[in-house]
């Protein structure tokens, strides 16, 4: 009988760390919700990069990490309910690149940790406040560079030696106030040592593209530097083709305006930025607080040149600028 009840419980005892071990197991598989705008259908190098963060960290899609996706299908107004989804599941982490996908995700949640990979200044976009940032649950990445707006004229200038009249064209709220008058600044100081005139465009809807584009065409503006926003992103073949109707030499932020026939694009690496974001998520589901990792800017930057555009307008690319791109669209 001692020896019946001396098995049962070292039986109750295996039974028992068994349990404990799965457990423990079960934690080590930590679940990331990612909101993507497009669909599960089309190939995502954004996601390709961000799953190779991972793995050069040590996670492995299915293994010691589970992945949910989630997919807008190009409808932004889908984020909100794809971001319950996320929190009802749990999720340990949610991942929302595009503006829409932060916002949601912000209202959706106070505590699990978000990672963002914006395309506008996240305190000018309400998604993080400058005093309070420590206590909230959001961090990552921005892709913006204002900073390089002087730089993105002095590749027009480049380009078009006799260029004289050139354009910003903003969306009005994308960045802090102070950040927009250092941009206006130092970009001015750059035009008047390039002597160059400068005029400051803005839209404020999508709607309001070909009425600018008009405007600009009225005042003989010769060239134009297109600064980010989240509207703009959304609208990168109709701002490429605008451009080009006008035959107005553009130079954009992103490789996807370049992509879409837009002549030159000079900004932030899309790929490293998700890439990066993988950090983010490592370090979080580490148990690191969102408040303790700051937002950071982009440090791998890229210049795409579509030469097939600039042959449609007739543009002689410097040799020095094409050896220079990390990529040529012919």
């Amino acid at each position: 009988m001692k020896d019946g009840l001396r098995f049962l419980l070292m039986m109750l005892a295996l039974l028992a760390i068994g349990a404990t071990a799965n457990a423990q197991q079960a934690q080590k598989r930590p679940t990331v919700g990612f909101l993507a705008p497009g669909s599960a259908g089309s190939p995502s190098p954004f996601i390709e990069a961000f799953e190779n963060g991972l793995r050069a960290l040590g996670w492995i899609k299915d293994q010691n990490v589970i992945l949910e996706y989630r997919y807008a299908e190009g409808k932004a107004e889908r984020f909100p309910e794809l971001v319950n989804e996320l929190v009802r599941l749990p999720v340990d982490v949610i991942v929302a690149g595009p503006a829409p996908a932060a916002v949601a995700a912000k209202k959706a949640t106070t505590t699990i940790p978000i990672v963002i990979t914006l395309g506008a200044d996240p305190f000018a976009f309400g998604l993080m406040d400058s005093h309070t940032a420590q206590n909230g649950n959001i961090t990552g990445l921005t892709e913006t560079t204002p900073e390089l707006t002087p730089k993105r004229l002095t590749l027009l200038k480049q380009i078009m030696p006799n260029l004289t009249r050139v354009a910003i064209l903003s969306q009005p709220g994308m960045l802090r106030a102070e950040t927009f008058d250092q941009i206006v600044k130092e970009a001015g100081d750059t035009a008047r040592s390039l002597g160059l005139e400068l005029q400051l465009m803005e839209v404020r809807a999508a709607s309001d593209l070909d009425a600018v584009f008009n405007e600009m065409a009225k005042a003989r503006v010769e060239g134009l530097v297109v600064l980010q926003s989240p509207t703009f992103n959304a609208q990168t073949k109709r701002l490429a083709d605008l451009a080009n109707s006008h035959r107005l030499p553009t130079i954009y932020e992103f490789r996807a305006f370049a992509a879409a026939g837009g002549l030159i694009s000079y900004g932030a690496d899309f790929n490293d930025v998700y890439r990066r974001a993988a950090g983010y998520v490592h370090k979080l589901v580490k148990g690191a607080r969102p408040g303790d990792l700051p937002v950071e800017s982009p440090t791998k930057l890229e210049l795409v040149i579509n030469r097939k555009t600039a042959n449609t307008m007739g543009l002689e690319l410097p040799q020095t600028l094409v050896l220079a791109a990390d990529q040529v669209i012919e």
